[in-house]
């Protein structure tokens, strides 16, 4: 009776015949797969997030520089209405009330609007082509201030009084209070935003931990067997994450600048229309500032440390469990 290995042939070494790795290669596996669905679709959601926050922020650097220049040209600027009166010529008394202004300390230049300039103010509210003979359109001077000078207004109201009973002085400082209230109204509203967005962020990043660790517990029930401890377990998952955040981070993040980049080329396209002019009147050249591209790289950087954070607290709980 033959052997065996007569009939099957020579036995063969399956050790010696698969392929030797390296123990450094084998260590360095990955316990995560890194080109997981779950991986990929984490990444797309950080970085939806932050793109959405990088335009939030953005959009509310574009305002408060926008309202922060209004705000110096306005203060810097007094405006005087000399109205029609009866029994008196208003062209008179808008010279006599320029030269007025004129002799005012701190006041550094004046304009006189002419009638047609003055009636021209009205045509966004009247529209054009209306003939402005028969109405009482005010004469408009705008006086500059000195950078830094404090105008007297009083005494400044008394002379224009002397000068022109009907002028009257507007130092703007209503529509300077109502400017602020509204920067201020959208920087709490692009706050609230970032707050909203960080929050959806940690529970996307929470669901997406606990779901890879559930993929992956018997890889982990094993490494607690062979005595690898939770911070051990937990820094392999937290390393992966937190290139999931970058990546989404930079992905969003990078998206946003490239949309603030050519802001301004697309907003010359509309430059001259109505919405181009009221967009140009809210946010200014639509350009940000170096400083501006440096905080959207810094709050990509951000929303990627909360996703490293917000998965490391996950993670410690979820190993609490499966002990």
């Amino acid at each position: 009776m033959s052997r065996t290995g007569d009939h099957l042939g020579p036995l063969v070494d399956l050790g010696r015949e698969r392929p030797q790795v390296p123990a450094r290669a084998r260590n360095m596996s990955p316990i995560v797969p890194r080109g997981s669905i779950a991986g990929s679709a984490l990444v797309a959601v950080v970085a939806i997030m932050t793109f959405l926050a990088s335009i939030t922020t953005g959009t509310v650097l574009l305002v408060s520089a926008s309202a922060a220049e209004w705000q110096s040209e306005v203060a810097s600027e007094i405006t005087v209405q000399v109205r029609p009166a009866p029994g008196r010529d208003i062209d008179r008394d808008a010279v006599a009330v320029a030269e007025a202004v004129r002799a005012q300390s701190g006041v550094v230049d004046i304009r006189p609007f002419t009638k047609e300039e003055s009636a021209k103010l009205l045509e966004p509210w009247l529209g054009s082509g209306l003939s402005l003979d028969e109405l009482p359109v005010p004469r408009v001077i705008v006086a500059r201030v000195q950078p830094g000078a404090t105008v007297d207004l009083e005494a400044l109201r008394r002379r224009v009084a002397q000068a022109a009973p009907s002028a009257s002085v507007d130092d703007h400082r209503a529509w300077i209070e109502r400017m602020r209230s509204m920067t201020g109204a959208t920087v709490i509203a692009g706050v609230g935003i970032l707050a909203l967005v960080i929050v959806a962020t940690i529970i996307s990043v929470s669901f997406a931990t606990r779901g890879a660790m559930a993929a992956n517990r018997p890889i982990v029930e094993v490494l607690h067997f062979v005595g690898a401890g939770d911070r051990y377990i937990a820094n392999r998952f937290l390393r992966h994450f937190l290139r999931l955040g970058l990546e989404g981070g930079l992905i969003g993040g990078g998206i946003a600048m490239l949309v603030f980049g050519f802001s301004e080329s697309i907003a010359g396209w509309f430059s001259g229309t109505p919405v181009g002019d009221q967009f140009a009147a809210l946010l200014g050249t639509f350009s940000l500032r170096p400083s501006g591209y440096l905080a959207l790289a810094a709050q990509a950087v951000v929303i990627a440390a909360i996703t490293a954070w917000a998965s490391r607290r996950t993670l410690f709980a979820t190993l609490d469990e499966i002990d």
